[in-house]
């Protein structure tokens, strides 16, 4: 897939209130993630679309993270193909740890990127 004309986001450019969508699967997301971030892992996106559309239903735009950027801009191009607003977060989680955004666990533990 040629990603070269895709729309990207540096992490730390993303709103504080931005609307983050992760892709990335349970195991990853257990370890650290975006605080409000809508979790819905790349392997059931299709089942769960609806989830998606009703976040972005405001014109919101969506911005679309996983641990590198990968599996994310497959998700941002299905999404601009949709008509939705969709920026892919270049870097990932790894870029949003690296610019010291914060990030939390659901059962208190310490976040980081897996």
């Amino acid at each position: 897939m040629n990603f070269g004309s895709l729309p990207t986001v540096d992490a730390a450019a993303v709103p504080a209130d931005g609307l983050v969508l992760d892709v990335r699967e349970d195991d990853e997301w257990a370890a650290g993630h975006v605080e409000g971030a809508l979790h819905i892992p790349m392997s059931d996106f299709v089942a769960r679309f609806g989830e998606v559309t009703e976040a972005a239903e405001d014109g919101h735009r969506l911005h679309v993270m996983c641990r590198v950027g990968g599996r994310s801009a497959q998700v941002t191009q299905y999404l601009l193909q949709q008509g939705l607003d969709a920026v892919n977060v270049d870097g990932g989680m790894l870029a949003w740890d690296g610019a010291r955004r914060p990030m939390v666990t659901d059962n208190g533990a310490p976040a980081f990127v897996l």
